[in-house]
């Protein structure tokens, strides 16, 4: 009788609490080979292709494309062939893979193994599938803090976003490649647009952005089928099968309203031949009454990065103290040619030496601090996928072009996924230079352990009185949110102080 061996999902980064599937490359009955490519996995960090730790044929998928699998959870089942190289007991496969703990605890108890703790429980509804088992790990360095996670296995449905059914990984991919998704031919199940669609596609060049459009009478019979696409003839004459049904005089006025849109008349017995944009006392009324709903949503399960970042940020406005204080740096005295990212960074470094109550770490729960000797600064980077706080080591000790030669690295990084795990975890003191885009003040967010973190609004011209004159300075709001419970007012204020002093400087 043939050995059948389950392989857990790895550990893909250093503290990862789960992974998204993204494609399958292999299906049920296929025969896997030694380090073949097995499953793609989508993290908070990168999409990665896992191999296979067996040879032998695939018994069973725990789970499909779409489903979120807790790290160590079970993921395929292969029964080995003696006949095809195996990999020794002893041997590393590069990733750790280690069962459940549930399953771990049972085996040292004799207990049997609950299928619960060995199983995905998947589900078309979405949503968290219950494993039957409480359990805790501590926490880990994740892309904006640390957090803790646990062997739970969610299951979500892949859910369309302007009638294009598609996981994150493939949306990525598609603007990498410069695909209009929307243009795929889907061959997944259910119409859900894969990798290697968006890949035929890229090299095809039909679907290039930009290219010609889609004839209408293709628009309308993917339309008609419900895999995807908005139907040629109005926005709003299909609705999504998870939104609740509307009484039938109720769809008929939205179906009426829309053909008007798109150029058709209305039927004369039809609720838009009753109706006016105004009322009998000449007051604008509602053109649909409020029962029908001016948009039909979905519930939609996040992943990756923005999962993270709900977590981190759930836990740090638990356990932080914040308090926020605000002030302008005057800019006045800049000579040409100063970087304003690279200035506050400089900056920050001053305050960092001058009150180094706040680059420091704090432990709530033993009432610990940790004051660092050097500052490495966390520099907030947003992305379409969601925030990635990179660590830009020493700050202390690197000049100007150093600063900017690093931040350019780290950047780029983030933006093609492959900034080193480790990057994103250890910094002393974080940044966020939020003004580039809008805003004057923020609240920004503490994360734990971290005591402190500065955000710079956008710069502006501001008058200020200048010996009895009146003056246009050129002014960037700063906010200091610090953890109360390890620092002082005065501390804050003070290191508050010393960033504008520097600021202040010429050069």
């Amino acid at each position: 009788m043939a050995t059948t061996k389950t392989f857990h999902l790895p550990d893909l980064g250093e503290g990862l609490p789960d992974a998204t599937i993204v494609e399958w490359f292999v299906k049920e009955g296929d025969v896997v080979r030694l380090d073949a490519p097995l499953v793609s996995m989508e993290t908070a960090k990168a999409v990665v292709e896992v191999p296979s730790p067996f040879s032998g044929k695939v018994a069973k998928l725990h789970g499909k494309a779409g489903d979120v699998v807790d790290t160590g959870a079970s993921l395929v089942d292969v029964e080995l062939d003696a006949k095809m190289p195996q990999r020794a007991e002893a041997e590393s496969t590069g990733h750790h893979q280690a069962p459940p703990k549930a399953a771990t605890q049972a085996k040292d108890t004799g207990s049997p193994v609950p299928d619960d703790a060995r199983k995905v429980i998947a589900s078309d509804a979405g949503g968290e599938a219950s494993t039957g088992v409480e359990k805790r790990r501590s926490d880990a360095g994740t892309v904006v803090g640390a957090m803790e996670s646990s062997d739970r296995v969610v299951s979500e449905q892949v859910v369309a976003v302007g009638g294009v059914k598609a996981v994150p990984a493939v949306r990525a991919l598609a603007r990498k490649l410069g695909v209009d998704i929307a243009r795929v031919s889907p061959s997944g199940a259910a119409g859900v647009v894969t990798l290697q669609d968006v890949k035929n596609a890229s090299t095809g060049g039909a679907a290039k952005l930009g290219s010609s459009p889609l004839p209408s009478g293709e628009v309308g019979a993917r339309s008609a089928t419900g895999e995807g696409r908005i139907p040629s003839q109005g926005p709003a004459s299909v609705v999504p099968s998870s939104a609740p049904p509307a009484r039938a005089a109720d769809t008929a006025g939205i179906s009426e309203s829309s053909a008007a849109r798109a150029g058709g008349a209305p039927s004369p017995g039809g609720r838009e031949s009753q109706r006016t944009p105004l009322s009998a006392t000449g007051q604008p009324m509602r053109t649909s009454p409020p029962s029908t709903g001016a948009a039909f949503g979905q519930p939609e399960q996040i992943k990756g990065v923005r999962r993270n970042m709900a977590r981190v940020m759930a836990d740090a406005h638990a356990k932080v103290v914040p308090t926020t204080i605000c002030d302008d740096a005057d800019i006045h005295a800049w000579q040409p040619g100063n970087d304003v990212t690279v200035r506050l960074i400089r900056a920050l470094v001053s305050a960092c030496k001058t009150v180094p109550a706040l680059n420091a770490w704090f432990d709530g729960d033993s009432l610990t601090r940790t004051l660092h000797p050097h500052v490495d600064i966390g520099i907030a980077v947003d992305t379409e996928d969601g925030l990635f706080v990179p660590a830009l080591r020493n700050a202390d000790v690197l000049d100007a072009a150093g600063v900017r030669v690093a931040l350019n690295r780290i950047r780029e990084q983030v933006q093609n996924r492959s900034i080193p795990p480790e990057e994103l975890k250890g910094y002393t003191i974080s940044l966020s230079n939020f003004g580039v885009f809008a805003g004057r003040y923020a609240t920004p967010i503490v994360v734990p352990p971290c005591v402190a973190i500065v955000a710079a609004g956008k710069l502006r011209h501001d008058v200020v009185a200048v010996m009895g004159s009146i003056q246009t300075h050129r002014v960037i709001p700063l906010s200091l949110t610090f953890d109360h419970r390890a620092a002082t007012g005065g501390e804050a204020a003070r290191f508050l102080k010393a960033m504008l002093d520097d600021l202040d400087l010429a050069r």
